[in-house]
């Protein structure tokens, strides 16, 4: 499995065959210079609407004609605005050609803005994806729940994507239980410095991380972690 972060909570997720999108938000994501046309790839997956996850994603679908995959609601909206979708929900899983994608809980909200109207996309969610015999969780945006302590126990976790920006989401200190109760082996931390409201210090998260035995990658755009 071969992961590469772009910016915020983007990822692309590649293996067995399959480049997967998760969150791509590109154009406005002042982490990245990567746009939508750069990309070649068989599914999205959403963790939910807001605009700095939802971003090009029906650009990109539309181009590569392939799925995106998000919860029931949000899928909805996505094939109304016509393109292919895969509907699911959480704690539900399916095994799609190549890999097999689990959502979980986020504790979180979940809009899009559309026509200067908020339209609710239902429940947030966090995203379990397993290509072979690795997984990468990427928590979505969330705060710290209990329950993560039944993800990590349920699953072997090999890479998580944890929220350190604080404000919308769990704050790093927030981030280092997650990554205990979650039994993750790595961590990249996201959602921080995109706006000055989330500004962290991600190094000294990861001294703090390292201090408790797991691996973590302060990522830049375009850089690669590979399982």
């Amino acid at each position: 499995m071969k992961v590469t972060y772009y910016g915020h909570s983007c990822f692309l997720v590649e293996g067995n065959g399959k480049s997967i999108l998760i969150d791509p938000f590109l154009n406005g994501n002042p982490q990245t210079s990567a746009s939508p046309e750069d990309f070649k790839v068989d599914a999205i997956i959403l963790s939910h609407g807001h605009g700095d996850h939802f971003g090009d994603c029906l650009q990109i679908a539309s181009v590569n004609e392939c799925p995106i995959i998000a919860t029931y609601e949000l899928a909805m909206y996505c094939q109304s605005q016509g393109v292919k979708v895969h509907p699911m929900h959480i704690g539900g899983s399916f095994q799609f050609e190549g890999f097999k994608v689990k959502l979980t809980q986020a504790f979180h909200g979940s809009s899009i803005e559309h026509d200067d109207q908020t339209i609710y996309t239902g429940m947030p969610a966090g995203i379990l994806l397993t290509i072979n015999d690795r997984t990468f969780y990427h928590a979505g945006d969330t705060g710290l729940f209990g329950d993560m302590k039944m993800i990590g126990e349920l699953n072997e976790i090999d890479l998580s994507a944890l929220p350190i920006g604080d404000n919308f989401t769990m704050g790093p200190d927030d981030a280092l239980i997650a990554a205990e109760w979650l039994q993750t082996k790595q961590v990249i931390p996201i959602h921080y410095n995109t706006f000055p409201v989330i500004e962290q210090n991600a190094d000294e998260f990861a001294l703090k991380l390292e201090e408790n035995s797991i691996t973590c990658h302060v990522l830049a755009s375009g850089e690669v972690v590979e399982l």
